[in-house]
């Protein structure tokens, strides 16, 4: 029996890539995940995700700001990183958090208080730091999380 493949655009070819760098991407919207801060919404982080390579795409939203990005289309990350939210118990309210690209055990840039840049360390996906945390957006689409 022949099935009919309606939503796939090169017909009974296949379309699943397994080097997500030459994925020629269909994007969906994928889901939503929720900042709260004292039981309110602060900002939330738009995912899409390619239907062929399943690749994620991340996009931040906070209240209040409403700036438009440097760049055209859809923000990547490379094959070794993964999209976090970076959190930093010095600051407050709606500046407390930012959408990062973090690698397995690397460094990150922070901007702290009074724009100080500090170097924090990640060791498999997690900020080693007192004063700051983290969490993968993977593990979070569709929720709302505390900070």
């Amino acid at each position: 029996m022949m099935m009919q493949e309606l939503n796939n655009p090169r017909g009974g070819e296949e379309t699943m890539s397994t080097d997500q760098d030459s994925c020629k991407h269909e994007i969906v919207y994928f889901g939503v995940t929720k900042l709260n801060y004292e039981k309110r919404t602060i900002g939330s982080v738009d995912t899409w995700r390619c239907v062929k390579c399943k690749k994620l795409f991340c996009e931040e939203k906070q209240l209040g700001i409403d700036s438009i990005a440097d760049y055209v289309g859809m923000p990547t990350i490379s094959l070794e990183q993964k999209w976090s939210v970076l959190l930093c118990n010095l600051k407050k309210h709606k500046e407390k958090w930012k959408l990062v690209k973090i690698k397995k055990d690397d460094e990150i840039q922070h901007e702290c208080l009074d724009e100080k840049l500090i170097t924090l360390k990640v060791k498999d996906f997690k900020i080693q730091d007192d004063k700051h945390w983290n969490f993968l957006i993977e593990n979070s689409v569709n929720k709302a999380v505390e900070i």
